[in-house]
């Protein structure tokens, strides 16, 4: 008689828990105005280790949304530093930050819902 073996079990903790890490470092990076920065770079290093793993399940699209926002915002806001002697910087980087901010509680808001952030299946 043959016995079927159990399926290994991953180790660590499972995707859903990681992409809730994700947005919350991110969050607190964003939210304490850079002080705490160092948590938005964590979230962006340990999305980056984490694609990986990700890649065919419904959290690979949170991955790819969280690294967007943080390039796209990060460009806007150096681009508006370097406006802000015109003072026109002020008002794009207020702009980009509430377009981080958006998009950052659509995606969160989305994976607590169990969907795409994005809006597609």
């Amino acid at each position: 008689m043959t016995e079927a073996l159990p399926a290994d079990e991953p180790q660590g903790p499972n995707l859903r828990t990681v992409t809730h890490v994700i947005y919350g470092l991110f969050a607190l990076g964003l939210i304490s105005a850079g002080v705490l920065g160092l948590a938005t770079v964590a979230a962006i290093v340990l999305a980056y280790l984490k694609r990986g793993d990700a890649a065919g399940t419904v959290y690979a699209p949170h991955f790819g949304w969280v690294l967007k926002t943080f390039w796209w915002g990060l460009l806007w806001l150096v681009l508006s530093a370097l406006a802000t002697p015109i003072l026109v910087g002020w008002l794009t980087g207020a702009v980009a930050l509430v377009w981080v901010l958006y998009r950052l509680i659509k995606g969160w808001l989305a994976l607590f819902s169990g969907q795409s952030p994005d809006g597609e299946a």
